[in-house]
C-alpha cells in the first residue's frame, strides 16, 4: 500500500476523497467487487433488546472524537451497541496495542486504522492460536452476508482474510486505490521541457540529457546554477529514485526486490541487469544529475525543495503524487506532470504492488467479547461492506459529508455510474466528526472508487484524485506478467520469524550496496563478485526457498 508510510498520506486522504493502499487478485480481481447498496445485516434486525456493553481499542485521529462522533452515535442506534473506547494517539499506536495484549486486561474488538497499525498476519496467526482472537468464521457464515460475498467473489480478499489453517482471526483494510497500486511515478517539470525546447524522455538516455540541460541551461532563469535536476527522499510511497530509474533495466518492485518467472521466484539484486541499471543510474549521480539528499532526506525535507521559497529549482521529483513535494494550490503544481515508464535496454517496466494493501487485520474480536458482543461487531463490520456503510464509516454520514449526485456529475472511473458526491467543508468550519476516516475502512474496491465524483479540472485541487488516476493510466499494464505476490500469500507460521528476519537483512544490505555502488564507495567491476556473495551469505537461497513455498502453498488453497 504497507507498505506505504501512512502518516504523510493520512493528510492527502482527508483533502481529497479517499487516498489509502489496495490490492488485486494479481492485477486480475475486482470486477464484481461491487458493493451491495445493503443487506439484512445492515439494518438492526435481530438486534438484542438492551444495549450490549463493547469495548474496543481505537485510535484516536486528528478532528475526530469517536464517543460524541456521529457515526459512532448512527452505529450505536443501528445495533444496540454501547461502545467503551480505549482510545490511544497515533504516535505509539503499535506499541499500546502490544501492551494492551500482553497485559491480559485487553478489550472486546480492536477496529484499527491501518496506515498508522494494524495486526501482522504473524500477531493474527500467535493471537488466534492462543484464543485471545476469536475466529470469525462462523459469525461470518452466519451474521455477515456481505463480508461473506466479498470473499466469494475475490479471491484476493479471501486469500488476505483465511489463515493457512482456514480460520479467519481478522479482516484486513481492503482499499483499493488505482493510483496506489503504481507507486514509484516521476514527475518531470514540462514548465522547463517548454523553456527548453526538449521533449518528454522516452528512453534512460533521453532522461540523462533531459537532466543535463535542467542542470546547465539555467530553466529557471535566475543566472543562477541552483537547479536540482532530480530528486526524492526515503520512505516508501514512491518517492525513492531507484526504481523508476531502474526499471528499464530490470524490474525493481522497491519492496523486496523479487523477480517471478516461470512460477519460479527470483531476486532481482542479483542479476546482470540490475548492475546494468545501477551503472545507469550512478552515471546520473557522477554528473550531479541526482540530489544527493534523495538518498538520505525524508519527504518534508524533499518538500523544501520543491517549494523552495527563492526560485523554481526542482526539475523532477520521485513520488506516487505530486502532493508530496509541492502545493496543489501554488502556482508550481501544474508544471509537474508523468514520464511514463522509461524505454530501457530490458524493457519498460512500472513499479506494481497492487495498491499497497497491507497483509493483516484491522479488525478482530477477542475472547473477552460475549456472544451478544461478537454478533453485534460482526454485524457492524459487515455494515461497512456496503456502500452506504463504508462510505458513511470512511468519509462521513451523508448528508453532512457526502449526498448523492446531481444530474451531469461525472464519475471518476471511465462510464461508471456516480454514487458518492463529496460536501466540500466551508474554511473556518469545525470539524463535522461525521465518520471514522481510517478507521472506518474496511471495504473500498475499486468500482466502489471509481464511483466518487470527481471534475474535469485536473489542475483543481479538489480533483485532484482525477489527476492522479489519468497519470496513472500511462503506467499501467507495464508491470511484468508475471509478479511474486508477496501481498497475498500466508508464510508458514513455523518459519514467520525466519523468514522476517532474513527480509531485514537481505533488503537492508541491498539497498545499502546499491547506494554505495551508485555513490562510488563500492566499485561494480571489482566488488560485484563480492556483493552477490554477501548475499549469499545472508542466506538469500534460503529466503526465496521460504517464498517459494509459501506461493506453491497459496496455489493449493
Amino acid at each position: 500500500m504497507k507498505k506505504f508510510s501512512w502518516s504523510l498520506m493520512s493528510l492527502i486522504l482527508m483533502l481529497v476523497m479517499v487516498l489509502s493502499a489496495c490490492s488485486s487478485d494479481n492485477g486480475k480481481s475486482g470486477s464484481e467487487n461491487v458493493l451491495p447498496e445493503g443487506s439484512e445485516s445492515g439494518s438492526a434486525t435481530d438486534t438484542p433488546s438492551k444495549p450490549v456493553d463493547i469495548s474496543v481499542f481505537a485510535v484516536q485521529e486528528q478532528g475526530i472524537d469517536l464517543p460524541t462522533n456521529k457515526y459512532t452515535k448512527h452505529v450505536e442506534e443501528m445495533f444496540n451497541i454501547n461502545f467503551n473506547f480505549e482510545l490511544v494517539p497515533s504516535d505509539g499506536a503499535k506499541e499500546k496495542r502490544q501492551i494492551s495484549l500482553a497485559s491480559g486486561d485487553y478489550p472486546d474488538a480492536y477496529i484499527l486504522t491501518h496506515y498508522i497499525d494494524q495486526f501482522s498476519q504473524a500477531d493474527l496467526l500467535k493471537f488466534g492460536k492462543q484464543g485471545v482472537i476469536v475466529p470469525l468464521n462462523d459469525l461470518i457464515d452466519k451474521y455477515a452476508p456481505n463480508i461473506k460475498a466479498a470473499m466469494e467473489s475475490n479471491s484476493d480478499l479471501k486469500t488476505l482474510n483465511t489463515a493457512p489453517d482456514g480460520n479467519i482471526y481478522g479482516l484486513v483494510a481492503y482499499t483499493q486505490c488505482f493510483h496506489c497500486s503504481y507507486p514509484s511515478k516521476m514527475w518531470i517539470n514540462t514548465g522547463w521541457l517548454d523553456k527548453l525546447n526538449l521533449e518528454m524522455p522516452k528512453t534512460p538516455e533521453e532522461f540523462k540529457n533531459v537532466l543535463k540541460a535542467f542542470k546547465t541551461q539555467d530553466p529557471n532563469g535566475n543566472g543562477k546554477a541552483d537547479e536540482v535536476a532530480l530528486s526524492g527522499s526515503t520512505e516508501e510511497f514512491g518517492v525513492r529514485v531507484l526504481p523508476f530509474l531502474m526499471n528499464g533495466f530490470v524490474y525493481n518492485d522497491d519492496r523486496n526486490y523479487l523477480n517471478m518467472a516461470n512460477n519460479k521466484v527470483e531476486s532481482a539484486a542479483i542479476k546482470p541487469e540490475w548492475k546494468e541499471g545501477l551503472a545507469y543510474v550512478k552515471s546520473l549521480y557522477d554528473e550531479g544529475l541526482i540530489d544527493p539528499g534523495a538518498f538520505t532526506q525524508n519527504a518534508e525535507a524533499f518538500k523544501k525543495i520543491g517549494e523552495n521559497a527563492d526560485a523554481e529549482i526542482l526539475g523532477a521529483g520521485a513520488g506516487m503524487h505530486p502532493a508530496i513535494f509541492i502545493d496543489l494550490a501554488g502556482p508550481r503544481s501544474a508544471n509537474y506532470n508523468p514520464v511514463p515508464p522509461l524505454q530501457g535496454p530490458k524493457g519498460a517496466f512500472a513499479t506494481h504492488d497492487n495498491g499497497g494493501v497491507s497483509p493483516g487485520g484491522k479488525f478482530v474480536i477477542t475472547n473477552k467479547a460475549s456472544e451478544e458482543a461478537q454478533i453485534a461487531l460482526i454485524k457492524l463490520a459487515d455494515y461497512m461492506y456496503t456502500a452506504e456503510g463504508q462510505t458513511n464509516a470512511g468519509s462521513g454520514m451523508k448528508g453532512i459529508d457526502w449526498e448523492d449526485p446531481a444530474p451531469g456529475d461525472k464519475a471518476l472511473g471511465e462510464g461508471v455510474e456516480p454514487k458518492v458526491k463529496t460536501i466540500p467543508g466551508v474554511e473556518g468550519e469545525e470539524p463535522r466528526n461525521a465518520g471514522w476516516s481510517g478507521m472506518g475502512h474496511f471495504y473500498m474496491p475499486k468500482e466502489y472508487r471509481d464511483s466518487w465524483v470527481q471534475g474535469t479540472d485536473i489542475l483543481d485541487p479538489s480533483n485532484y484524485e482525477r489527476r492522479l488516476y489519468e497519470a496513472t493510466l500511462l503506467y499501467e499494464g507495464s508491470e511484468p506478467k508475471e509478479l511474486f505476490p508477496l501481498w497475498s500469500i500466508w508464510v508458514d507460521p513455523a518459519q514467520i520469524d525466519e523468514m522476517s528476519m532474513l527480509q531485514t537483512n537481505i533488503r537492508n544490505y541491498i539497498e545499502q550496496s546499491s547506494l554505495q555502488f551508485v555513490t562510488g564507495n563500492k566499485d561494480l567491476e571489482k566488488d560485484w563478485d563480492s556483493y552477490v556473495q554477501g548475499l549469499k551469505n545472508l542466506k538469500l537461497d534460503r529466503y526465496l526457498e521460504i517464498l517459494q513455498s509459501a506461493y506453491d502453498a497459496s496455489l493449493k488453497s
